[in-house]
């Protein structure tokens, strides 16, 4: 058990992954950020013009799609790296995996 556990802290790959995923939470902060622009812009322009504006609303889908992207990367549902590491579009071609049912007895 002991040897698993040193075999598993000196894989590089585990390492190199825990470094993207702390890139990626920072990442994730800004885009938050930057969302909440988005929203506030297109509740202005709601306001203001009584209709949603569709650039505005393709870029907030675009960073939404984005941020999914981020999100499957830190919880370990996808290996690939969201932008800018990956495509920007990538998420939309990604296929979350579906695990079968384990035995609980295991």
């Amino acid at each position: 058990m002991d040897e698993q556990i040193n075999e598993n802290l000196k894989n590089i790959s585990s390492w190199k992954r825990i470094f993207f995923m702390l890139v990626y939470a920072v990442i994730m902060g800004l885009v938050r950020i930057l969302l909440w622009a988005v929203i506030l812009l297109q509740v202005a322009s709601s306001l203001l013009t009584g209709r949603c504006n569709r650039n505005i609303l393709s870029f907030g889908k675009s960073l939404s799609v984005y941020l999914y992207h981020i999100l499957l990367f830190l919880t370990y549902n996808t290996d690939q790296l969201p932008f800018p590491f990956g495509e920007w579009d990538l998420t939309k071609k990604l296929e979350i995996p579906s695990f079968p049912e384990r035995d609980r007895s295991e």
